[in-house]
């Protein structure tokens, strides 16, 4: 893949690529108990981004996603990696899918949810990450139960026992992994979404911008870039999304 000289520029105003990853989401990046330092898909996708490019890649983390889409929608980051939504839209040029997340509900045992058609009543409280792609979709979706923010995504089910509400909303794989820290919760049995992670850049960098990066992400999905960096950090649950 060949990139012009001016997206180059586009890409990076400061000299560097900076590149804002989201260690609220497990499946796209995590941190290392080791180094301290970020690894996992997304990081893997930057990583080569910035290689061909042949610039200098400089990581921005955060620990939530509208914390990290934020640093994109105001220039303090080139790009990053976000779940498609039309708010998010309105400031950051987003390419097709890279990967497809489910989104699921949790609840205690004896919860009287038991379908997600339950969940949207009035004497439900969900409970979602602040700023995350599920609180954009519930807070359009859900007319009758309310909605209470957890700081974070990782700190939702936290929220859902100590604040003891009704139903927990979030990435599936997190969900479960949480729920095996404490007992007597359970997933419901099918997922009231599908997130559509993608790669997203300012608007204002420009439409040849927005083009090179979604070129990019295609040849990484057919090249089985984005399969193989699934498989090798052990993630489970989140497929390849079909080439645009």
């Amino acid at each position: 893949m060949t990139i012009d000289s001016s997206v180059v520029t586009a890409f990076t105003p400061t000299g560097k690529l900076r590149a804002s990853i989201n260690l609220g989401n497990p499946i796209l990046a995590s941190k290392s108990a080791e180094t301290g330092e970020p690894f996992g898909v997304s990081v893997d996708l930057a990583r080569a981004f910035a290689a061909q490019l042949g610039v200098e890649l400089e990581l921005i983390v955060f620990d939530a996603a509208g914390k990290s889409v934020q640093a994109v929608s105001e220039e303090r980051a080139d790009f990053g990696f976000f779940a498609i939504d039309p708010l998010r839209g309105e400031t950051i040029a987003f390419t097709a899918p890279y990967v497809l997340i489910e989104g699921f509900y949790l609840v205690r045992d004896g919860s009287p949810v038991k379908t997600n058609a339950d969940v949207d009543q009035p004497h439900n409280r969900v409970t979602v990450g602040k700023g995350s792609a599920y609180d954009l979709f519930l807070t359009r979706e859900l007319k009758a139960a309310q909605i209470v923010r957890a700081p974070t995504s990782p700190a939702v089910v936290h929220t859902f026992l100590e604040q003891n509400l009704e139903v927990a909303a979030g990435v599936k794989q997190q969900l479960e992994a949480d729920a095996k820290k404490a007992s007597g919760l359970r997933l419901l049995d099918q997922r009231f979404m599908v997130i559509q992670q993608a790669m997203g850049t300012p608007k204002s960098r420009g439409p040849a911008a927005a083009a090179a990066l979604g070129a990019y992400v295609e040849e990484m999905k057919a090249s089985g870039f984005v399969a193989d960096a699934l498989e090798r950090h052990g993630i489970v649950g989140a497929s390849v999304a079909p080439t645009a």
